[in-house]
C-alpha cells in the first residue's frame, strides 16, 4: 500500500459523510434522476470523488480496504437509522407531497428545483395515465417517486374480480329462483289452491 492505513480509512470516512451531507443538502431530486442533467451529476460524482478516498495509492489492496470501510460505515449507518427512526428523518430527510389530488403542488416543485414536465413523465411511469388521476404523489427521501391513483384509475385487482364475480353468482341465483317461484304453469302461480288443498263438496 502507497498510503498509511489511517489515512486511507480516515479518506474514506471523509469522502462518505461529505457526499451523504452534500446529497442531504442538495435535495431528492439528484438522487430521483428525472432529467439527463441529474444523470450526468451522478455519474460524475464517483469519478470526482475518486482521488480523495484512493490519494495516491493504485495497489489492489488499498483498493479493497477503502471498499471494505465504505461498506462498513453504509451498514453502520444504515443499522442505526433503523434502530432510531428520528435519524433516519435527519440523514435522509422526510417525504415531500408533490401532487394532490390531481394538481401539482407548485410550491414543492418550485423548493426542489423541478419541472412539472418531469414530474408527470415519471407518475405516468408509476401507472397515471394522466394527471387528473393521481390523487397523491410523493418524492421520498430515496429518490423514489410513489403515486397513488384515485379509486377510479386504480387497476382491478384479484380481489374485486372475485367479490364481483361472487355478487354476480348471487344475483343470478336469486334470479333464478324468482323465475322459478313465478312460473306460470304452477297453479300457485295462477291463484290456484294445490288439488289436495281443495275442500271436496
Amino acid at each position: 500500500m502507497q498510503v498509511p492505513v489511517i489515512e486511507k480509512v480516515l479518506r474514506t470516512v471523509l469522502v462518505y459523510g461529505g457526499l451523504a451531507g452534500l446529497l442531504r443538502l442538495g435535495g431528492k431530486r439528484d438522487l430521483a434522476q428525472l432529467n439527463s442533467f441529474d444523470l450526468v451529476v451522478m455519474l460524475l460524482l464517483s469519478n470526482v470523488v475518486q482521488n480523495a478516498v484512493i490519494g495516491n495509492d493504485n495497489s489492489l489492496t488499498g483498493g479493497l480496504l477503502g471498499a471494505a470501510v465504505l461498506i462498513a460505515i453504509n451498514a453502520g449507518v444504515v443499522r442505526l437509522s433503523n434502530r432510531h427512526p428520528r435519524l433516519t428523518r435527519v440523514f435522509e430527510g422526510s417525504p415531500t407531497v408533490l401532487v394532490k389530488d390531481g394538481r401539482p403542488v407548485a410550491g414543492a416543485l418550485r423548493r426542489l428545483g423541478l419541472r412539472r414536465a418531469d414530474v408527470i413523465a415519471a407518475c405516468r411511469q408509476q401507472g397515471a395515465g394522466n394527471i387528473s388521476e393521481i390523487k397523491e404523489a410523493t418524492l421520498s427521501p430515496g429518490g423514489t417517486i410513489v403515486v397513488t391513483l384515485t379509486d377510479d384509475a386504480r387497476d382491478v385487482t384479484i380481489r374485486d374480480l372475485r367479490a364481483e364475480n361472487a355478487r354476480l353468482v348471487e344475483q343470478l341465483r336469486t334470479e333464478l329462483l324468482d323465475a322459478l317461484h313465478e312460473r306460470p304453469g304452477r297453479p300457485e302461480a295462477a291463484g290456484q289452491q294445490p288439488q289436495d288443498a281443495r275442500t271436496t263438496p
